[in-house]
């Protein structure tokens, strides 16, 4: 095999493909990346078994054909230490490859391609097309409330429903849950067909990361096991978790009668300061609402006490003192879009229903908290 490419598209690549690589394997090869040199084209793949990323590059000299694996991390910071817009050239001598850059020489060990795994796909049942900006938007909108290393190992991920009109992603960790609805551009759903699937916690944030803010859109395809994005330069695998997801539809409250609409920057930075004195443990606060006041308070171990009060033009819907962990409101209220926000609460036991008065597509439920 040997090769030669520009820099700045092959950093691009290795980027792509080392983020999913994990710097402790069990097998060595997970270690590396796989090289294929064909025609043109160099393809660069990672993996840690569970995601898998495929990293194309065009417009190469490709002057011998082949394949091998090469550390990931080793190669990555090479490439980073060359000089901006100059040629690496790349070559297989046995079991080691020589890349040469300028004046510059390295030698690394590689393993053979015919070790490295693959990830089988399968065949897909659902076929859709959406912009990279909005499925980024929507992953980011609920991610921060999938469960981590919970026993319960369907929340350490993310609920995909997919339907004729449009895609849905729910997170819930069990004291906090997000839902964000998107309209596709093309969907193969069929009109009475609903089918969920639930992507793990590691395949959506790899996801989310590789995607980028343009409204160029790309193809998803979802199987029984896996979920495959798709783009010119780019296809990403993850293995789905096979599990049932929570009737999330049955958490969200309905009736609430209290509604607390105030600036979302504002609200988020009165929270952010009382926070400060939370217990740091805990991170509860106490939110007490009367006719047109909203009052923060919270306080530590140590006797010391924080208190917020932010005017609600127009409240008049009573009394009520409840108590929430202060980080979940700070996370939904940053992710929001909107200039304002809207609360929406019932009583003391009750979950709050956290979104924009504007647009109902992303809603947020937060458990209440005994303080």
């Amino acid at each position: 095999m040997k090769f030669s490419v520009d820099r700045e598209s092959l950093l691009s690549a290795l980027q792509l493909v080392t983020g999913v690589v994990e710097k402790r394997q069990t097998l060595p090869v997970l270690s590396n990346v796989l090289v294929v040199a064909d025609a043109g084209r160099i393809e660069l793949t990672g993996t840690d078994l569970e995601v898998e990323i495929v990293a194309r590059i065009g417009g190469s000299r490709v002057d011998a054909k082949g394949s091998t694996t090469i550390p990931a991390r080793k190669w990555l910071d090479i490439c980073r230490s060359l000089p901006e817009n100059s040629q690496v050239e790349m070559e297989q001598e046995g079991e080691q490859i020589r890349i040469k850059s300028g004046r510059s020489r390295f030698v690394l060990s590689t393993l053979p391609a015919s070790e490295f795994p693959n990830v089988e796909s399968g065949q897909h049942s659902v076929e859709l097309r959406i912009a990279q900006n909005k499925l980024k938007r929507m992953i980011d909108r609920v991610a921060f409330s999938m469960a981590h290393q919970d026993v319960r190992y369907y929340l350490n991920g993310m609920l995909i429903e997919n339907a004729p009109n449009h895609l849905r992603m729910v997170a819930t960790d069990g004291h906090r849950l997000a839902l964000v609805t998107g309209e596709c551009d093309e969907n193969s759903a069929s009109s009475a067909d609903i089918t969920h699937f639930i992507l793990p916690r590691k395949g959506a944030l790899e996801l989310s990361r590789l995607l980028h803010d343009s409204s160029e859109a790309v193809r998803v395809t979802i199987g029984s096991n896996h979920l495959q994005v798709h783009t010119d330069h780019l296809t990403y695998t993850s293995k789905l978790v096979d599990g049932k997801f929570p009737e999330y539809q049955r958490v969200i409250p309905r009736n609430g009668n209290k509604e607390i609409i105030a600036n979302r920057q504002f609200l988020k930075a009165a929270f952010a300061r009382a926070a400060i004195l939370s217990n740091e443990k805990f991170h509860g606060v106490r939110l007490q609402l009367s006719e047109g006041l909203l009052r923060i308070t919270a306080n530590n171990p140590e006797q010391e006490q924080a208190e917020e009060e932010v005017v609600l033009d127009g409240y008049q819907a009573g009394d009520l003192e409840i108590g929430f962990n202060v980080s979940y409101l700070i996370d939904a209220l940053s992710v929001l879009g909107g200039e304002d926000v809207r609360i929406t609460l019932s009583d003391a036991n009750s979950s709050a229903l956290v979104e924009d008065p504007t647009d109902t597509s992303t809603q947020y439920v937060v458990m209440p908290m005994r303080l």
